[in-house]
Formats: C-alpha cells, structure tokens, sequence
C-alpha cells in the first residue's frame, strides 16, 4: 500500500493465491454514498508467469507512472501507463532470478530511472528509463539482504540496505559509505537524516529460558519474543532512539514531516524529532560536546551559537585538568566569548603558555584591547621568549595589537630605542618627537626629525614643541620657524648606508634587554636581576632616530604657508627671536593685507616691549624703530590699535602722531566695520556719534550691508533710524534708497521707520492745509471788508471814545477800523487836519507789517545769504521755498 504524495490517491495491492495479484488506486476524497468507500478509479491485475508466487516487495515512482513488483520466484515485473486516470497500462517483466525477490526501490534521477533489486544472495540494478534502457541487470554486490531491508533515502536518492553486520549505501556509481551496526534486521525504513530499524525477536534454546516460559506462562512469552526499535543518525554515528516493542512493528510511514509505526495490534506510534536545542541538552548532560558540535554544524547553526558549544566544551575539559585541549576549544570561540574570562582561569593557574597563545589569538582577530597587549607583552618578560617578543613587534601586515600600548611599555621599560621603532613603523611622527625630546632629551635631534618630515607632518610637531625647542634651540628653532613660515621649508632627506647588523647585537640582543626591563616591573620567580645594558638602535629605525648623517637629500615643498599669527604664542618669553621672526615675515614679498596687520601690529608692539626692557640708548633705539614703523606709508596698522599700544607703553611719540591724523573718531569706526567687528562699531557709533553726525548714515550702510552683520546688531538699527530722523541727518528718501543698495534690510525691518515718517508728513500736510485754509479766509474776509469800505458809506455807531472811554461829543474823529476818539484824545492839532492820521490802537500793529515788508525787499537783494543757506541745507527744496516766502524774487512795497 502506497499513498500518492501531494495527492489523494492510494495504492494497494493485494493478493489471493492461486490468482494474480490485484492492484487498484482509490480516490480518498471521493466516497460512494451508497457505501461509503473510496472511489476505485483503477484497477489492474499484475502477471508473473503462469504460476501464481507470492508478492515480496513493491515500490512506485511518486506519479504512478512507473511501478515494479517483486516475487518470490525471483520475477520483478514493471508496470508503465496512467494509472491515475487509468487510460491504460503496460505490463513487463524486467528481471528473473533463482533467489527470491527480497526488495525493489526506484532511483529517478536527471531523466534516468534505476531500478534497484535485492535477493537473497545478489543486490543488482537496471536502467528502465533513459540511457541504457533495455541493458540486463548489473550485479552491484554479491551480497542480498532480507525482507524489508532496503529502502531508499529522499534526501539523495541513495538506496540504503541493511544486513546483519552494517548498513550499507548504494549511490549511482555503485558502493558508497557503510556503517557497521551488528545484529539481525527485519525492517528498515529512512526518515529525513534518520534510519529506523526493527530488530527481530531473539529466539533462544536454553534451559534456562526454557523453564522461564514454562513457569511464566504467556507473559514470560511475550518478555522473549520483544522486537527492536532503533533509530540512527548515520551522520552522527549515534543512536537517537532505541526501544523493545512487545508488539512487534509491522510496517513504518513517513507522515507529516513525523515517523509512524503500525504494530501487529493494530496500534500506531508516532515519533516526533525533538528540537535542536533539546538534542544539544541532550549531549551537555551526557557530555557529549563532540556530537553536539557536529550537529550543530549539520544543523546550519550560526558561529555564534557554535561558539557557545565550544565554549561549553572548553569548559568540561578545563574541569578535568585538559587545558591545552580546553584552550583549543577556547581559541575556537574566541570571536564570540568573553577574553576576561578565559584570561583569569588560566592567570589563577599559571598557564602562560596557554595564555599567550590566547592573546596572540586576540589579536590576531584584532580583539584585543591595551590591556590585553599589556598582559601579552608581560607574559613574554616572564618567560623571557625573545623570539615571539619580537616577531610579535615585527609582525608584518595589518597593525594587530594596541600601538600605544606597545609603545608606552617599551618606554616605560627604558628602552626608548624599540619604542621609537615601533612608531616610526607605522607612522607615528609625533610619538617619535615626543620620545626624543619627553625621554631622551634630544633636542637638536627631535629638532633635525622635524625638518626630515613632509610640511603636513613637520607642521604639528613643530607646533607642538615649539616652545621647548625655542628654549634650547632658539636659533636653529627660530630658522626653522622663518622657513616654514615664509614657504622656503624643504624636507632633508638622509640616506644612511644600510648595514647587517652583527649577530650578538642584533636587533634580538635589544629585544633581550627590552624583555628585561619589562621582567623588571612585574614580580617573576625566576628573573635573572642582572642590570641592563645600553644598546644601539636597530639599522632599519637608525633611518630615522640617526640625525647624524652625511647624506642629505632636498624635495620641492608643496604646502601653503599657514598665517604668521599662528606662530606668535610659540615665542613667548623669546622676544629678540620673536622680532627676528616678524621682520623675516615682513619682508617676504606677496604678503597678504590681512598678515600685514598682524605683522606689523605685532611689530609695533614688540618694539614697544624691548623699549620698556631695555634703558638708556637700547630704548630710544626701539622707540626710534617703533616710530620709523608707523610713520610709513601705507602701514595697515590700525589707528586704535597704535593708541592703545602707546597709551600702554608710555609711548607719547605713538599717540602723538594717532592724535594728528584728521578724521580720527571716523577711521576708527571704519577700522570696526572693516573687521567686520560689529560690536565695536557699534560702541565706537554710541561713542562718537554725538560728536559726528556722520557716522550715524555709515551705521547706517554697514548694518544692512550684511545679514549676518545686521543679526549681530540687533536694535541698534532702530535706535540709527531714530538718531536720523530725529536729527534730519538724512532725508527718507535716502534711507531708502541706502537701504535698497542690497537686499539684507526688509520691509518689516524698516516698517516702523516708514510709518513713523509717513504720519509725520501727513500731520505737516494736514497742518498746513488748516494753515492756508484759515489764511484763505482770513484774505477773503479782509478783501470783502476793503470792497466795502471802498464801495460803501461806513455808519459808526461808537459812543463812547476808544481811548479815555467818555461819551463822544465834537469834535470827534472816526477811523474806517470802527474806533472812534475825541479829537483831544489824539493830541492831534488843527493844522494837521490834512495829513493822514492812523488810528492808535491800530498803529503797532501796522508797524510791525511794514517793518516786514521792508526785511523781504531787503533780502531780495541778499543773493550770497540764499546760497550759504543753501550749501548748509539737507533739504534744498524746503531752502527755496522758504526764500521764496521772503520774498526772494521780489515784493511791492507797502506803507
């Protein structure tokens, strides 16, 4: 009986002697109503000759195409058609024997279909299908197997057969690998890596047994009749399962990814794989960490997980007393284990060999900290092993340990030498520099180091020690400084001639000492305390550490010079090399305006120390050349900056000269926007804006002449726009059109400004327009009273006199302005009767009028006051018109 996989089809063959086996294939998802049965949808008689033998093995291709029947006389007979659909079948017997069929398997593999038979006596195999079809049968193995004793492994399509003393498997090119496993075997059947064999009863003749069953009755029976239930992983080589059945096992299914076992009770067993983790809890308990990594390495576990098992098994044997196969299982999980760990087991029992062969690990798998250099180097000092110390400092490749730990050990050990070494092996120009000055206070020769190295790595060193050097080597320092600075460095390259090092003072033989300065430091019973001894360099660091030598090579530079200024801190306290430094500067040709400055502003001021150094004919000298130095032409040195030198120096020449350079509060507010200083612009603008008016329209440019520059201003743009308007120092229309020069200022930054100046005007043209409405009427009413006084009788209707305030009585004088006086009143005689009389209350009045009248006829003739007013005037405009109601162009006289 077969079942289809995939579908739900199920074959079965059945047979009753005398007759032909029937073989039918149901349908287990179509059922008879009537019956309740699966579906038959074919049904075939397999032939074996003319007399009827029984069946003794069945095997089928997994579609039905092809199926192959043995018997036991001997015969495979092969079945080829559709039997699915059963659209017909063909029928032949492909093999025939003397030993009886015990087994059929089919090998379908790249359009080659084998079929595998086993006998009693011979395992054989034809091809049926593809190339080689129709070839007799190829005897594999003179060899058979019993019933049920091969089967064939899905996995690789290898036939697998079982015999009393091993498992063998058989590939396509014959005989592969073979497992011995002894004792007898009815039934074998592959589960994925697994193989499951049923061993028979044992049957025994004894006396002993006998009596056993005699006395037992059925019980003892079945006690001796238990059958063998064993699963292998052939892989492993281990027993997975093993159990006695009571019930022997008459068949086994592949199910559902699980192994199935029908007993002849009827029963069904199922055998579920357990999980990985649980298979390696398995092995840890029993401690078979072995088998654990071989399955976890079958398994596909990760490294990591691996690691754990081999960390697991380093474990086990470091507990038996195993360290040397402990560390092996250690190095193996070294990537994915803690170095703390392993480090202290064998630090707490002395194992140095094994722990040096654990850091060396680590850094090869570069992960080993400073720490971990440290210990390795320290391990070498004990056990005095010269030859790894120094392979170990010589390594090539890729940098495998913690240079600066290396080198500090080397360094705090003494030997400066092997320290310089290694940092000159990978690069370290600084640490080199710094051993020489720091260590061996060399410092004319860290000082030649420096000038051997590129300008990008001179730089920093030089940088770095300047000061020291300059306190030990001034001159040659000083130089040094001059050349860089002014772009004449060049790297000295020496050429030493390379010599072979004698062997007892080889590099080893400083090694030596090296491993002994480093026993030195930690506590080992067996060190030998014999002093060290001075030893020389190795040829191959004398390239370097040798300043000493006569051949000497120049390269072009190719750097630019930094700016002069970044040297200036180097030289305090060295003020005459400081001077030297700045002159050599100054004169070098393309300078830049920006180093001008620093230059000579530092200049100026060194001068000015020196002078309050020195007495006598050394200060008048300096103050001489500080003052030679701002008396020159074009010197960018800022005016601020020489006053405050001088003020601070006591240096009347200085501020003497600063005092009687014109427009000085107007440069120096420029000296801070050229600086883009906005801060001292603006205290310089708070200070001298008072005094000069003009420095509130230059605020008022440089503010808006950059957003950066206005961010840094804040406020102070108001209060610039207030100080204009309110003092009229500049008209609205050339704030804005200062203003739109660029487009950092904003509507909404001046948006105040403007709204402030737009209700101003309009509150001067409202005024004004009240202004020449009221005069309007004021003329139109003082026109209407000459037209009626010119036109018309006047009634005077006043009865009392304007001046003494008694009634009127003759004689009595009327004025057309409706006073009205006694004639006595105006102390008027009669002889004047015929002059123009003017009445008196109306007399300062029209005085004043006519003494204006008189001013505007004279100012028409003023042209050199209307021209002075107008070069002083910020609103020329408003000049003229205020001329013109003078009466600049003229005006009728009037009495």
């Amino acid at each position: 009986m077969r079942q289809v996989e995939g579908t739900a089809l199920l074959v079965t063959i059945a047979e009753d002697l005398p007759r032909e086996p029937v073989l039918k294939v149901w349908a287990l998802d179509k059922v008879v109503r009537k019956t309740g049965f699966p579906t038959c949808t074919s049904t075939l008689n397999i032939q074996n000759g003319r007399k009827p033998f029984p069946i003794s093995a069945f095997a089928a291709l997994g579609d039905l195409s092809q199926l192959a029947v043995g018997f036991a006389n001997g015969a495979v007979t092969v079945v080829r058609g559709d039997l699915i659909h059963d659209r017909g079948t063909r029928q032949k017997t492909v093999f025939e024997s003397e030993e009886p069929v015990t087994g059929v398997e089919f090998r379908d593999v790249a359009r080659l279909t084998t079929l595998y038979v086993s006998t009693t006596a011979r395992l054989l195999k034809l091809v049926i299908s593809g190339q080689g079809q129709g070839q007799p049968a190829r005897t594999i193995e003179d060899a058979g197997c019993g019933v049920g004793c091969m089967t064939v492994d899905e996995r690789n399509g290898d036939v697998v057969v079982v015999r009393e003393d091993a498992i063998y498997y058989y590939g396509i090119d014959g005989r592969g690998p073979c497992f011995a496993y002894d004792g007898p075997k009815s039934l074998v059947q592959c589960h994925e890596e697994y193989l499951a064999i049923i061993t028979p009863p044992q049957t025994t003749s004894n006396a002993k047994s006998n009596t056993l069953r005699r006395f037992g009755g059925s019980q003892a029976e079945d006690l001796f009749n238990t059958s063998t239930f064993t699963v292998l992983d052939t892989e492993l080589q281990i027993v997975a399962h093993s159990e006695s059945m009571v019930s022997q096992i008459q068949t086994l299914l592949n199910l559902w990814g699980d192994l199935y076992a029908l007993t002849l009770e009827g029963k069904i067993l199922r055998y579920h794989e357990k999980t990985l983790e649980q298979r390696l809890e398995i092995f840890y308990q029993r401690n078979l960490f072995i088998y654990a990594i071989n399955l976890a390495q079958k398994s596909g576990m990760d490294a990591a997980q691996q690691n754990v098992i081999f960390r697991k098994y380093g474990e086990h044997l470091y507990q038996k007393g195993d360290y040397d196969g402990a560390m092996q299982q250690y190095l193996k999980a070294i990537d994915s284990t803690e170095p703390s760990q392993v480090i202290r087991k064998y630090l707490d029992s002395q194992r140095i060999h094994n722990l040096i062969e654990y850091l060396e690990e680590l850094h090869e798998h570069h992960r080993a900290t400073a720490d971990h250099t440290t210990l390795l180097l320290n391990c070498y000092a004990k056990l005095k092993d010269i030859e790894k110390l120094e392979k170990f400092i010589k390594s090539p490749g890729d940098l495998k340990f913690d240079l600066d730990t290396a080198i500090s050990m080397c360094r705090q050990g003494g030997y400066y030498d092997q320290a310089a070494y290694l940092a000159t092996k990978h690069g370290e120009h600084e640490i080199v520099v710094d051993i020489l000055i720091e260590d061996s206070k060399k410092y004319s020769e860290a000082l030649k180091y420096i000038c051997r190295l590129d300008p990008e790595s001179a730089y920093p060193n030089l940088m770095k020690y300047a000061r020291v050097l300059l306190e030990n080597c001034p001159k040659d320092t000083t130089k040094v400084f001059i050349d860089y600075y002014t772009g004449k460095y060049q790297p000295v390259l020496e050429i030493v001639p390379t010599e072979a090092p004698a062997p007892e003072a080889g590099y080893a033989h400083n090694a030596a000492q090296a491993v002994q300065n480093l026993a030195n430091r930690i506590p080992v019973p067996f060190r030998n305390d014999a002093p060290a001894h001075q030893v020389d360099i190795n040829p191959d660091v004398n390239d370097v550490i040798n300043l000493d030598g006569n051949n000497l090579t120049t390269s072009t530079p190719s750097y630019t010079p930094p700016r002069p200024r970044t040297a200036f801190s180097s030289f305090v306290d060295h003020s005459n090399d400081f001077i030297t430094f700045l002159e050599a500067c100054l004169a070098k040709p393309d300078v830049s305006e920006s180093d001008k400055v620093d230059l000579y502003t530092t200049l100026f001021e060194m001068y000015l120390h020196k002078a309050n150094e020195d007495d006598g004919h050394d200060r008048e000298e300096w103050e001489a050349k500080a003052k030679t130095l701002i008396e020159g032409k074009d010197i960018p040195i800022d005016t601020s900056n020489v006053l405050l030198l001088s003020h601070l120096a006591d240096f009347k020449d200085g501020s003497i000269l600063v005092r009687e350079q014109a427009g000085l509060r107007f440069d120096i507010f420029r000296s801070y926007t050229s600086a883009k200083d906005t801060r001292g612009a603006i205290k310089a603008l708070r200070k001298y804006g008072p005094d000069e008016p003009a420095l509130y329209p230059a605020a008022l440019a440089y503010f808006t002449s950059d957003s950066r520059i206005l961010k840094e201003a804040g406020n102070e743009l108001d209060a610039v726009l207030k100080k204009i308007d309110d003092d009229g120092l500049m008209a609205p229309l050339q704030v804005i059109q200062t203003l739109s020069s660029n487009s950092v200022a904003t509507m909404g930054l001046i948006k105040p400004y403007l709204q402030k100046t737009i209700e101003r005007e309009r509150r001067d043209i409202d005024s004004n327009q009240r202004i020449i409405s009221s005069y309007r009427a004021e003329t139109d009413t003082k026109r209407r009273e000459i037209d009626e006084l010119a036109s018309q009788s006047v009634v005077f209707q006043a009865t009392r006199c304007a001046r003494c305030g008694s009634p009127l009585d003759p004689p009595m004088v009327h004025f057309l302005c409706k006073h009205s006086f006694h004639q006595l009143c105006l102390n008027v005689p009669n002889e004047a009767e015929g002059e123009k009389w003017e009445c008196p209350t109306c007399r300062p009045g029209n005085e004043t009028i006519r003494a204006i009248v008189r001013a505007q006829g004279e100012m028409a003739g003023r042209h050199e006051v209307f021209r002075d007013a107008l070069e002083r005037s910020g609103d020329r405009f408003a000049t003229v018109s205020e001329f013109f109601g003078r009466g600049v162009l003229g005006v009728p006289g009037a009495e």
